[in-house]
């Protein structure tokens, strides 16, 4: 990537890690960073992918290279010994809460996929820093417990998800908009098979669901998005981000993407955040704060875009989505159940241990037959997710030898 900085804007100089730097959060933070002067990269942090966070490493030269995985680290370290490029690696979960953490540290980028992002995150919050949060997993599992650290802590928390960035964009800053906001209209493209018999999309592939129209992800997330679990997991997450109950948030299906969410005030106005599907968008936004930046993203042409076109999910078609906002008002213990069960899930239909239709399966599965008490600490929510994983587990093999 070429630095082909020349913005002039006053943003104060940041010192930046980026958890999850190889993923395609990550990939275009990078990307947004390379264009900037006022950005130095402390950490990177990635899984496993040693290859290209090598390369980022050569030509971002970060204090520190963090992998989880032992092995990974072993050969990213063989192979920046071989270089000029000075960056220390380190290794394991705990590293990346230490980087996080860091007092040299300005900002960090949240991008870690699932769960295994919430303790690192955690860690930047509790450091009071600047988070960018693009890992939904942290307030979807701990709720109002993260949000309390926010406050208690002096972080500053920005949204980095396209439709919870348009949202905040869309309200009043510095503002109590409780008794001006009537509701917060949560747009979704309806993913790739938002157009297919209930019957087909039970039978999908993983090449299907992860063929999204519109965004470049993760298969993961690409999978999310086809169940609209991704939109039901945003529906919890907006419920904590901005402090409004369920009923004051409605998801629009908007298969443009044009459009990235809304904001519908008392007086009847709709105020809506529109560009590209492009995550660089919202990344250049929090990074910037309350600035603005060059994000690389090419202008709208409106003209050209046409059309705008607006539905209702297809609820029957999508029941993931009826589980998430279910879930979204029955306290922390219910939504890190789901997630958690829906981590599990997506996993096997990747690798075709499951029919596309067995993940929702299996989430009404461990939604029906799962207990526990609602957390009162991290600990406790930890405690929720591992049980909840062993029992998903259970449940897949149940739908597997039947």
């Amino acid at each position: 990537m070429k630095n082909m900085s020349i913005d002039n804007t006053n943003i104060p100089s940041q010192s930046i890690v980026v958890l999850g730097s190889t993923g395609s959060i990550g990939v275009n933070t990078l990307d947004v960073v390379s264009r900037h002067h006022q950005f130095s990269v402390f950490a990177l942090t990635a899984n496993n992918n040693h290859e290209l966070l090598f390369e980022q490493c050569q030509q971002f030269n970060p204090v520190y290279a963090v992998m989880v995985d032992e092995s990974a680290a072993k050969a990213l370290k063989e192979k920046l010994l071989a270089s000029s490029c000075s960056t220390q690696v380190l290794s394991g979960k705990s590293a990346l809460a230490e980087v996080a953490g860091a007092s040299e540290v300005d900002t960090v980028m949240a991008a870690i996929v699932g769960a295994a992002g919430l303790q690192p995150t955690m860690s930047a919050v509790k450091s009071g820093k600047k988070v960018l949060l693009a890992n939904k997993e942290s307030l979807v599992m701990a709720g109002r417990l993260f949000m309390d650290a926010v406050a208690a802590f002096g972080a500053q928390l920005l949204p980095i998800d396209s439709e919870h960035n348009a949202i905040f964009q869309c309200l009043p800053a510095g503002e109590n908009y409780s008794n001006s906001v009537s509701k917060i209209l949560l747009t979704g493209s309806g993913g790739p098979l938002r157009n297919l018999s209930l019957e087909d999309i039970r039978q999908a592939t993983p090449e299907q669901a992860c063929r999204h129209p519109n965004w470049s992800m993760g298969r993961k997330i690409s999978v999310d998005s086809a169940s609209l679990m991704n939109k039901g997991l945003e529906f919890i997450e907006a419920k904590w981000l901005f402090d409004v109950p369920p009923n004051r948030i409605e998801v629009v299906i908007h298969p443009q993407s044009i459009i990235h969410s809304m904001v519908e005030y008392i007086d009847g106005s709709i105020l809506a955040q529109l560009g590209h599907p492009d995550m660089r968008t919202p990344i250049a936004h929090g990074l910037a704060y309350p600035a603005r930046i060059a994000s690389g993203v090419s202008s709208l042409d409106i003209v050209a875009a046409a059309r705008l076109d607006f539905e209702a999910p297809k609820r029957d078609h999508f029941p993931a989505l009826d589980l998430a906002i279910h879930a979204a008002g029955s306290g922390i213990g219910a939504a890190t159940v789901l997630n958690a069960a829906n981590e599990v899930a997506v996993d096997a239909f990747l690798n075709e241990k499951i029919s596309f239709g067995q993940m929702t399966d299996t989430l009404q599965g461990v939604m029906d037959c799962a207990q526990w008490q609602e957390p009162v600490d991290l600990e406790s929510v930890i405690e929720i997710d591992t049980y909840s994983r062993h029992l998903s587990g259970d449940i897949i093999a149940k739908i597997v030898a039947n």
